[in-house]
């Protein structure tokens, strides 16, 4: 009868921890602007959102499907009961017609990841004709100087096309420069012509990037041999490497890591002015395989994180270190966060809160 009821009180307690959760819940994922005019410059739109789970929320990134789409929002913790937004701009210079656009939200709530959706009708300048081609680089003309890779697979390669036209009056030969080893990008043809359209084609092969999650890769365009290494000569490639876990096998599921943790929210008390304090935290890995802590996402330049990446053997514990410079930092209370980005199929996304003061 003990028995029983000690494993009530244990299932009870199992409900309260994995009922800790935050929750987040938006006014609206759909937004149509309309009819909006080229003319009048940025659309925005605010996305409200609440965070009805029983912990705090942390919205760690936004990522819109084109660089024409730019979101802003809230970065701080959000306590349960407790609002906050994504305010999405779309800028519609040069992009006259109907667009779609999706936002694509991630936090430590129950839904890691949520879908909001733009959409509208750019009226396009009455006073002159659609330019296909907005962006001048000298005699070369681009669609677009933003390349979106989007999700790609670990291993796998993702091409994008740009389409180009020498509107000069003689033969130019652009190239790319300023490329890492998971990034090719060529001009077909490699000489335009005077009025030439052709294409610049980028391939991001993920097998050869090391680091994983977001990645921003900054090129230059190079045009007969004269480098301007200016932003007005710049291309930026935008890429998320990720794992699809909904192709392991049953027998890789079972053999996964499971990455526990005693604590997603790091006190790390109180500290002078201008001094310093590490803490260390501990992550176990219950599962067979060994667990990866593939990259940390941290923007805080007064913490560090120790080591920047981490494998924990099945049936093991492994430890991170947290090291905080309070040195810049005025009296007061701070909240921030860092992000672990695991091989673990269902925590492959971890969002740590992190609290201390500085006293006065």
């Amino acid at each position: 009868m003990k028995k029983l009821s000690f494993i009530a009180v244990l299932l009870l307690f199992a409900g309260v921890v994995f009922a800790q959760k935050a929750e987040i819940t938006f006014e609206k994922k759909i937004h149509d602007f309309g009819q909006i005019n080229e003319s009048d410059g940025k659309a925005t739109y605010e996305f409200v959102f609440r965070n009805t789970g029983n912990s705090p929320l942390v919205v760690s990134r936004v990522r819109a499907s084109c660089g024409c789409t730019t979101p802003t929002w809230t970065r701080q913790p959000i306590e349960p009961g407790k609002s906050g937004s994504i305010t999405v701009a779309y800028n519609p210079a040069g992009r006259p017609g109907v667009f779609t656009k999706t936002i694509t939200v991630s936090s430590n709530a129950t839904d890691e990841q949520v879908t909001l959706l733009i959409k509208g009708d750019v009226i396009p300048v009455s006073s002159s004709p659609y330019n296909p081609y907005p962006v001048a680089m000298g005699d070369l003309k681009l669609k677009t100087k933003v390349v979106q890779m989007n999700n790609v697979d670990k291993g796998k390669s993702q091409i994008r096309v740009i389409e180009v036209k020498n509107e000069g009056r003689s033969s130019i030969k652009p190239v790319i420069e300023n490329l890492h080893g998971h990034l090719t990008a060529k001009f077909e043809p490699e000489t335009l012509a005077a009025g030439q359209t052709g294409t610049l084609i980028f391939t991001f092969n993920s097998a050869k990037c090391a680091l994983w999650g977001p990645t921003v890769d900054d090129v230059f365009v190079v045009i007969n041999n004269k480098r301007v290494y200016s932003a007005d000569y710049q291309l930026k490639v935008f890429a998320n490497v990720i794992e699809d876990f909904s192709k392991l096998t049953l027998d890789q599921r079972r053999k996964a890591p499971i990455l526990e943790m005693n604590t997603r929210s790091i006190n790390l008390g109180t500290v002078k002015p201008g001094s310093r304090k590490s803490v260390r935290f501990s992550l176990s890995n219950k599962g067979t395989n060994a667990l990866e802590v593939r990259r940390i996402v941290n923007n805080n330049k007064e913490l560090i994180i120790k080591p920047a990446r981490l494998s924990v053997a099945g049936g093991k514990t492994g430890n991170l270190t947290v090291e905080l410079n309070s040195k810049t930092l005025p009296a007061g209370d701070y909240k921030k966060t860092i992000t672990l980005q695991t091989n673990d199929p269902d925590n492959s996304f971890i969002v740590l809160v992190l609290n201390w003061k500085v006293q006065k």
